[in-house]
């Protein structure tokens, strides 16, 4: 089963290490997949200048989000 989180991401974003160390901390490894917006040609022309972006079906929080606010959004969408 795909975890339930995508975080959009690409390699050497140090926004994008921010925010996953952010889910890190929220207690959510292996509840979450990254993928690299470079091998996804659909998610680079939607993403390529708001990454990183953190999705949950439709619902989507992009950067900036600290520890707070992805707690709240959590809580929105599941």
């Amino acid at each position: 089963m795909r975890p339930a989180l995508t975080l959009y991401s690409t390699w050497g974003c140090h926004l994008c290490e921010q925010a996953e160390h952010l889910l890190l901390q929220a207690g959510l490894a292996g509840q979450f997949q990254v993928v690299d917006i470079v091998d996804d040609e659909a998610a680079f022309a939607r993403y390529r200048v708001a990454i990183p972006v953190l999705k949950q079906a439709d619902n989507e929080l992009y950067w900036p989000f600290d520890a707070r606010q992805l707690d709240r959004w959590l809580k929105d969408v599941r």
